[in-house]
């Protein structure tokens, strides 16, 4: 094929997007020599767009010194961001700021009012809106302006995400979703180029996701998958995609979909080159094999999560319940909490840590918890948020022995998951109003409670709260007491000393005195003897 008709056929392959062929027309001619400046860019693109980092790297590089021959300074300098914003993604932030750098000296050089200006501020507040730095908002709002006055269509967008995303991370919720709303009209509408229209889909999807916004976030996650599919060949976002899909899915009950997502998401995001967010492919493995009680399989994916950069809390403590290791689960939750600073990440630890609390019967700091979380939930009025603090509320008011109550902000938490399309949430929720129902000496209601959790816990596959529910939903426990007492009660009559519970438990052995003193209270006892008869009486002995 003659070089011409090559590159034209390549043009018209990068206008279709059709990337696999445009990439491998533009490196054939490319080795020939016979690429212009504006081919060179084509090439970048195309290379990035099939997951080719070397070959984008290569002909960006190129690009920019074939203008800095021509005595293109702005051109030169926005090649330099073009590759400084590729690295920025890809989680390679000195080499970007490198880039970053040389873009700005040649722009100070030149000193010409240009596009590449409002490049310049937004790629360096990136950094500083990487890392929760919420004054970068007014380099964006600058930018915007420049950008704007330019008609420049693709900065003009980047500039609205980096606005509303530093509002969100100020508090300013609405404002910066609707910010955000207008960046997915103009990517929707395909005004944005190609590589800044997956990074504003990846950005746009996983904010939405942190503030709990997840109408907006299954609405663009499908648009994602959408814009994917028309392109088979595109490498780089169909990994964040299929991450983005998982979390839906797992939310809507789809289990098997969802496993097959993320294990999709791992094998693309392996690489080579590995991509910043393979942890989090694997931490959404790990949580649907967690649900399903695959939990040797769950804590590998977890452990692989964490070597990829992503901290498996709250998934590890909760593996580590459904294990038993309440040991193992409490210090670890309490350190990811004292950790975590900025409200959004407080709240996604708060539900598991909650239930974390109660499983060790530590009642006073569950209510503290519980508490923070709805008053978070308030704040940020996100539905998803609002139906976590319902259930963990309820769930706490349960143990406090207020059963009315605990109905009551039982039965809304179970409205909100169900207004959701979220089963699984709303099964365990129907378990604990069973609970709650046969403590009011309702048996009739808790069985019709228990038959509906069961139902659609045994469909959804949730193994561990299927045992879960056997155990609540079993035959009341004589004297009022609680299940972690029932279990001392047990050991007592075995003969076992306070310290001998607290090993086989995993809880302190301060926590078993405090036990202990509790059922002779509750059952009128004064010894252990007395303890040991009461327990062969009522079927609790071994």
């Amino acid at each position: 094929m003659a070089v011409a008709d090559r590159v034209a056929q390549a043009r018209g392959s990068f206008e279709r997007r059709v990337w696999g062929d445009a990439f491998d027309q533009l490196s054939a001619a490319h080795r020939e020599g016979q690429l212009d400046v504006e081919d060179l860019e084509r090439l970048a693109v195309s290379a990035y767009m099939v997951g080719r980092d070397d070959a984008c790297e290569g002909a960006w590089i190129a690009a920019h010194h074939a203008w800095l021959r021509r005595g293109e300074p702005e051109r030169a300098a926005g090649c330099a961001f073009w590759q400084a914003l590729g690295l920025f993604f890809r989680g390679d932030l000195a080499p970007a700021m490198g880039w970053v750098a040389r873009g700005g000296r040649l722009l100070e050089e030149g000193r010409r009012d240009c596009v590449e200006q409002a490049w310049l501020r937004m790629l360096t507040a990136l950094p500083r809106l990487f890392e929760g730095d919420a004054e970068a908002h007014a380099s964006f709002v600058e930018a915007g302006e420049i950008a704007e006055r330019f008609a420049d269509a693709d900065a003009t967008m980047f500039a609205r995400l980096g606005r509303g995303e530093s509002l969100i991370l100020q508090g300013r919720v609405s404002e910066g979703m609707s910010l955000l709303d207008e960046v997915m009209v103009s990517v929707t509408a395909d005004e944005a180029s190609p590589m800044l229209a997956g990074i504003a889909y990846c950005q746009v999807i996983a904010l939405c996701q942190a503030v709990f916004d997840l109408r907006r976030a299954r609405e663009w996650t499908e648009a994602l998958t959408r814009w994917c599919d028309s392109q088979p060949d595109m490498v780089p976002f169909r990994g964040n995609c299929l991450v983005h899909r998982c979390e839906i899915l797992q939310l809507q009950g789809a289990w098997t979909d969802a496993l097959e997502s993320a294990r999709r998401a791992c094998e693309w995001l392996a690489g080579p080159p590995a991509w910043d967010t393979l942890g989090s492919a694997y931490y959404q493995l790990a949580e649907i094999q967690r649900l399903r009680g695959e939990l040797e399989e769950a804590e590998a994916s977890y452990r692989r999560a964490s070597l990829a950069g992503r901290d498996p809390e709250p998934g590890m403590s909760l593996l580590r319940l459904a294990q038993g290791r309440i040991d193992l689960a409490l210090p670890a939750i309490r350190r990811a909490l004292d950790e975590a600073q900025d409200p959004i990440a407080r709240s996604r630890l708060l539900p598991a840590c909650v239930e974390v609390l109660l499983e060790a019967d530590d009642g006073a700091s569950a209510r503290a918890a519980a508490d923070e979380l709805a008053t978070l939930a308030a704040r940020l009025e996100a539905a998803y948020l609002n139906a976590h603090a319902a259930e963990a509320s309820g769930a706490v008011l349960l143990v406090e022995g207020d059963q009315r109550a605990a109905l009551t902000t039982l039965r809304r938490a179970h409205r909100s998951w169900r207004d959701l399309d979220a089963p699984h949430q709303a099964a365990r929720v129907r378990l604990l109003i069973g609970v709650a129902c046969r403590e009011l000496g309702d048996g009739a209601s808790a069985e019709l409670e228990f038959e509906a959790a069961r139902s659609a816990l045994e469909e959804l596959g949730a193994r561990p709260d299927l045992e879960r529910l056997a155990r609540l939903a079993g035959s009341p426990r004589p004297g009022g007491l609680s299940r972690r007492e029932s279990e001392v009660l047990t050991l007592v009559a075995a003969g076992k000393t306070n310290r001998a519970i607290a090993t086989e438990l995993f809880i302190s052995e301060k926590t078993v005195a405090r036990h202990v003193s509790n059922i002779f209270t509750k059952l009128g006892l004064s010894s252990r003897a007395e303890a040991a008869a009461y327990a062969y009486k009522h079927g609790l002995a071994r």
